[in-house]
């Protein structure tokens, strides 16, 4: 007997097999692509990490020439002329320019807790460097006391935007700008930095368009995430002359959710060479504008991110109500006869819990406005932000979740309802 050869494709029997491979590999593919594409805007090197924050008296920026026998004495000589220097810098800073008294040096080193390498070129019998000196705060302070009271500012979050091209650029990639923020030693500033770098999901929270941000909710949203109480701008705009040349820099100092103007100032660097030296400068000089506000008490907690939404003031509502009645009544016909209205007992406000799948900050908004515009709806603030996925908000409503669910669905939302939570997308 021979075997029956069939034609390829003429049986419908073969032909379902190779369309669910193919159609599996094209839904394989496509799934890939979408999680590369998730993935790729919150993974790489989005920023540096900052420097940690310490108590310890810190002095940088000293230059010492030195030589020696050997490279190494000449390193040696060159770390101990920079740790004499500092003691004499922070004694004079510490005192109002009082000359330093002389230690010993066994006293003195003995109280130093590092030595920061900033730059250094080390020859056969010289050094040439610029150091830092940190000295511990409790071995210091037996000698001239601590600065441990003085006033420091609220955590301001710090939010360094770069424009370089006519770009504005924060956590995209690594800028220098951020970099010389993140090196900043501010342990001696009043001020109370709160400097994020990027990582996770900091980059899609964090972007050079949240200073024309205006919105109270949102702002107080970000800045409970970093436990900050305000916001600082540090904006640099760089521009070069041509290739190889000069950068110009125009740094301007702006503060809180309205984005408001504190101080201006420009620096040229003579090349790109000697851009990080001009940037590490002009944050040191922001920061002093930025404590010289903290001291003139124009930079301090934003009042108005610490609105309470959900709760009103029985008193402030009454008299509302009676302005409101009072205004209608104006409008109405004096000769007209006064119809008595029928009272309802109030009903106390409930709190529920709201789940939107937000996937970009629009939409975000659109749904604080949405529930916030919902008849019986007493305040509704986000209790869990997620750009990007589903956010959640703890609604005050006078009512029932049911009657709840039902206002959303009269405003065209699709509502599903677990018990006191509910889940609305449009």
């Amino acid at each position: 007997m021979t075997a029956a050869t069939v034609p390829s494709g003429s049986h419908p029997a073969l032909r379902p097999a190779p369309r669910r491979a193919l159609l599996a590999a094209v839904l394989l593919a496509l799934a890939l692509l979408v999680g590369w594409r998730i993935a790729a805007q919150v993974e790489g090197e989005r920023g540096i990490a900052p420097l940690a924050n310490t108590g310890d008296f810190e002095v940088g920026g000293i230059k010492v020439n030195t030589t020696g026998k050997t490279a190494m004495e000449a390193r040696e000589n060159g770390w101990k002329e920079a740790q004499k220097k500092a003691w004499e810098l922070l004694y004079e800073r510490t005192h109002k320019g009082e000359k330093a008294p002389q230690l010993p040096e066994s006293q003195l080193f003995s109280m130093i807790s590092a030595v920061v390498v900033e730059s250094e070129q080390i020859g056969p019998r010289r050094y040439v460097a610029t150091l830092g000196v940190i000295f511990d705060r409790a071995r210091t302070g037996e000698i001239f006391g601590t600065t441990s009271s003085a006033t420091r500012s609220a955590p301001q979050l710090v939010i360094p935007i770069v424009y370089q091209g006519g770009v504005g650029q924060l956590y995209e990639v690594r800028t220098p700008w951020q970099r010389a923020w993140a090196e900043f030693r501010s342990s001696s500033s009043p001020m109370d930095y709160v400097r994020p770098y990027g990582g996770g999901g900091e980059s899609l929270l964090l972007t050079a368009g949240q200073e024309s941000r205006r919105s109270r909710t949102w702002w107080r949203t970000i800045l409970d995430e970093f436990g900050a109480s305000n916001v600082i701008f540090p904006v640099a705009r760089l521009e070069r002359q041509w290739p190889g040349g000069p950068v110009k820099g125009t740094f301007t100092a702006r503060y809180g959710a309205d984005n408001r103007f504190m101080s201006s100032f420009t620096m040229t660097a003579k090349n790109d060479d000697e851009l990080p030296a001009m940037l590490a400068q002009a944050v040191v000089k922001l920061d002093q504008i930025y404590a010289g506000a903290l001291a003139s008490g124009l930079l301090g907690a934003d009042k108005t991110l610490n609105v309470n939404e959900d709760a009103l003031s029985p008193e402030l509502l009454a008299a509302l109500a009676a302005a409101a009645q009072g205004e209608a009544a104006e409008r109405d016909d004096s000769t007209a006869a006064p119809v008595p209205q029928p009272t309802t007992p109030a009903i106390a406000p409930i709190a529920l819990s709201v789940q939107v799948v937000t996937p970009d900050a629009p939409a975000f908004e659109a749904a604080l406005r949405g529930l916030s515009g919902v008849p019986g709806v007493t305040g509704a603030t986000a209790s869990s932000l997620a750009i990007g996925g589903t956010s959640v908000f703890r609604v005050g409503f006078a009512g029932t979740a049911e009657g709840l669910a039902n206002a959303l669905k009269a405003r065209g939302w699709q509502v599903s309802q677990s018990g006191d939570t509910l889940r609305i997308s449009r």
